[in-house]
């Protein structure tokens, strides 16, 4: 057991992201021990089969997973959080390399739950504060007064002086992780540790979706009907078009129509707005539609 301790700052300077270079790392451990990750069985299959790109890189996953900084910003690209590893160019190679052939071509499925979970989690801060989202974390995490404490977090203790945390999802992982936070020197800046955790509605990631029926694809036409079918879980306009293949103006224009007729409500997050169907809208969609369980 350990510890984190929080002041009045650190409270202040909590933050959520999403990490696609500690997925990708996470992803390649989860191959490792297919019958431990039962849940991920659909995509380990495909995963297996990537050869090079993952085979070189399994004999230096303790070292990679060391070496994954904190996330800077809420939703980075992968590219970004390679840069951070100078130095290590074979490190970030292999990285990229395996991210392309394994993890990205199912990135816009597994960026929809982590972006549910981002939503998610802001939304409990909003209403009922810091100390419910660390209640449900994870069964291991307790908050109390102003440290929390729980297996994987430093046995010493470590305050964060101010500089806050970042948490973040993944669901590849299914304990909580610190990434230690580093210091600023030359060329760069400092980072925040992050606690990653692992998300909700995990159960939910590799289920095929059924599409919307054709009564409502006739109503609200292809598109938008498949787009609300999407929301049922809160989701970006980017993350639609991925999803999708329409272009992101495209998606902005049928949700605007969708949000007008009372179907999907948006709700912002920094820079981010994610849209999630309304009460009317989840009828309109029929049983099932809700959110996976947490």
């Amino acid at each position: 057991m350990g510890e984190i301790r929080f002041g009045v700052d650190d409270l202040a300077q909590l933050r959520f992201a999403v990490s696609p270079l500690w997925e990708s790392v996470a992803a390649l451990r989860t191959t490792v021990d297919p019958g431990r990750h039962a849940l991920h069985l659909p995509w380990i299959k495909t995963a297996l089969a990537v050869g090079a790109a993952r085979t070189d890189l399994l004999p230096r996953l303790s070292a990679l997973e060391a070496l994954v900084p904190p996330p800077r910003c809420p939703l980075a690209e992968i590219e970004e959080e390679l840069a951070v590893l100078t130095g290590q160019p074979d490190h970030a190679d292999g990285l990229l390399g395996w991210w392309r052939a394994g993890v990205r071509p199912y990135w816009p499925r597994i960026r929809a739950v982590l972006e549910a979970d981002l939503a998610y989690r802001t939304r409990q801060l909003a209403e009922d504060g810091i100390q419910e989202v660390f209640a449900h974390l994870h069964p291991s995490l307790r908050w109390a007064e102003d440290r929390l404490t729980g297996a994987g977090l430093p046995a010493r203790g470590m305050a964060l002086d101010g500089g806050g945390i970042t948490l973040a999802p993944s669901v590849f992982t299914p304990r909580c992780v610190l990434l230690p936070g580093r210091e600023s020197g030359p060329g760069r800046s400092g980072t925040a540790p992050c606690l990653v955790y692992p998300a909700r509605a995990v159960g939910t990631l590799w289920e095929r979706r059924a599409e919307p029926g054709d009564g409502l694809a006739r109503l609200l036409g292809r598109s938008r009907a498949g787009l609300l079918g999407r929301t049922s879980s809160p989701t970006t306009t980017t993350g639609l078009a991925l999803q999708t293949g329409l272009s992101p103006g495209a998606v902005s224009q049928h949700l605007a129509v969708l949000r007008d007729a009372g179907l999907v409500t948006p709700h912002r997050y920094r820079r981010e707005v994610y849209y999630r169907a309304s009460e009317l809208g989840l009828a309109l969609l029929g049983p099932g539609s809700e959110d996976g369980p947490a």
